[in-house]
């Protein structure tokens, strides 16, 4: 059911690309409701707008904590335009109908963090008062209850929609379809959500404040296999938010652990994709699109049915192109409101909004009649030392950095072979290293990959010259491994002989 905008409530802290949204709900004929500052920025447009306060009869009280809190505003959002009660009681307590609410919430985060900040420089306690100001009420209860009815309200909770939003007013004349007003929803809920995790956190960080344990008991679908019963202990929405999909199996959690692992080591803009706990594809570069283009490529054949993560937002471009494929798990830290449209037209295509990539510091595995624990395998490099024939050039030893990481979580045997930031061939769980190198190749050339001065990782050392001298005839100019081996001089003379460069680190990544 199409619904046309006749009415928008606007609130927002940032007024920042408000403008055209603003003009095309004027020119379109909507009646503005606004308060405070987002009243006056409209008034500088000469656009006209009508304050909240002429619906609640109230000011603005309370040094601005109580605006938009009152039965005027709520019964226009809340009430169901399809219930003869509501429509009755909104009539006679004269409560105008509100089709549209768009309010970004106060910036709590943000200004924690700079108080933060400034406490350390200061060397001070945190002005707690500024913090609790940024604790926004009005706002996540207008967006929960716009999300609430969105049968009849539509809702924009984050300024990065408003681009889209202008887009479908004017393609669709001012109407907006259920399942986009669901969409919305399910964005400003998601929201809410991550605000009030934030909140929550801030308020658990301090020391006479214990958390409280939420851990619990989730039945999965199956395990390894689906004769085999299995289930989730833990708090299982505390690392990420599910907004579509079919219920997680332990497969899915156990690649979905891999694949966080993965992109909780790059701040640049990485996607990776993983198949069976390890990288069959990743890639960095300066967009999501193309990063996750260059991942693809890497290895097209193994993407399909794997899980995919990225570390910045999926945008519109990205998931129309994600969508060419089949895959079982999309994890990022958001989704834009047109992506999730697209990405949610499967219902069984689980998509996981990431709240954080914090690792746990150690892990474990029940083996035998006892559990094993060990510290995670944190860190790329205990040194840098460059043994062979010549110093890496710049985009070696970028290329290097980034195939060490990837060789850091593929199974052992394990090497990776990197070229432009691109993983463009592997050989992982091998019984040999000469095998995972030759597995390696072969993948790179089953692509078409031009392996002349691309770099070679290796998650342990080389106990002989003999996998450097195969990547080196196919191409490779520089290498990367731990070192320690009692023969380290064969694959080092090689080096030397051949003019390749080489680095060994001082740490092993074995991953069993």
């Amino acid at each position: 059911m199409n619904k046309k905008i006749a009415s928008a409530l606007i609130s927002v802290f940032d007024k920042n690309g408000l403008e055209p949204v603003v003009r095309q709900l004027h020119q379109q004929g909507a009646t503005i409701y606004s308060t405070g500052g987002t009243q006056k920025f409209i008034e500088d447009l000469n656009l006209p707008v009508v304050a909240v306060e002429t619906l609640t009869t109230y000011p603005s009280i309370l040094g601005g904590r109580v605006k938009t809190l009152h039965p005027a505003v709520f019964g226009g959002i809340l009430g169901r335009r399809n219930n003869e009660t509501d429509v009755e009681e909104m009539k006679q307590y004269n409560i105008p109908e509100i089709d549209l609410v768009i309010v970004d919430l106060y910036p709590f985060e943000q200004t924690l963090e700079e108080q933060k900040q400034k406490a350390a420089e200061t060397e001070t306690e945190i002005n707690e008062a500024a913090v609790i100001e940024k604790i926004d009420i009005g706002g996540p209860s207008l967006l929960r209850a716009a999300a609430k009815n969105f049968e009849s309200v539509m809702v924009v909770s984050s300024k990065d929609d408003y681009d889209f939003l202008v887009e479908l007013l004017v393609l669709q004349n001012g109407e907006i379809t259920l399942e986009q007003r669901r969409i919305f929803a399910t964005n400003a809920f998601t929201i809410v959500a991550r605000y009030d995790t934030a909140i929550n956190e801030y308020f658990l960080s301090h020391d006479d404040i214990k958390a409280i344990n939420v851990e619990t008991e989730t039945i999965l679908r199956y395990g390894e296999n689906p004769h085999q019963h299995s289930f989730f202990w833990g708090d299982i929405n505390k690392s990420f938010t599910q907004l579509n999909g079919k219920e997680l199996s332990y497969n899915n959690l156990v690649d979905v652990d891999a694949a966080v692992q993965i992109i909780a080591e790059r701040s640049d803009t990485t996607f990776a994709i993983i198949k069976h706990t390890n990288v069959c594809g990743i890639a960095m570069r300066d967009t999501v699109f193309e990063a996750w283009q260059a991942a693809f490529d890497g290895d097209p054949e193994s993407a399909f049915g794997g899980v995919l993560v990225c570390n910045k937002a999926i945008d519109a471009s990205t998931a129309y192109a994600i969508s060419e494929i089949f895959f079982e798990v999309l994890i990022a830290p958001s989704f834009s409101v047109e992506a999730l449209q697209k990405l949610i037209t499967k219902k069984n295509r689980i998509l996981l909004e990431l709240k954080h990539t914090d690792i746990l510091p150690a892990t474990s595995k029940s083996i035998l009649h006892g559990t094993l624990f060990q510290d995670k395998d944190h860190g790329n490099f205990e040194k840098w030392e460059e043994v062979g024939a010549r110093q890496c050039s710049a985009t070696e030893k970028e290329d290097l950095e980034f195939a060490n990481l990837v060789c850091k979580h593929l199974k052992s045997n394990a090497i990776a072979l990197v070229k432009n930031k691109q993983l463009i061939g592997k050989g992982c769980g091998q019984t040999s290293r000469i095998d995972a190198v030759r597995q390696a190749v072969e993948k790179a050339k089953q692509f078409n990959f031009d392996l002349k001065g691309a770099v070679m990782a290796s998650d342990a050392f080389f106990p002989f010259s003999d996998c450097v001298q195969l990547g080196h005839e196919a191409g490779i100019t520089a290498f990367i491994q731990p070192g320690g081996s009692m023969r380290d001089k064969d694959s080092i003379d090689y080096c030397k002989q051949n003019n390749l460069a080489m680095v060994l680190t001082g740490l092993r990544h074995f991953r069993h």
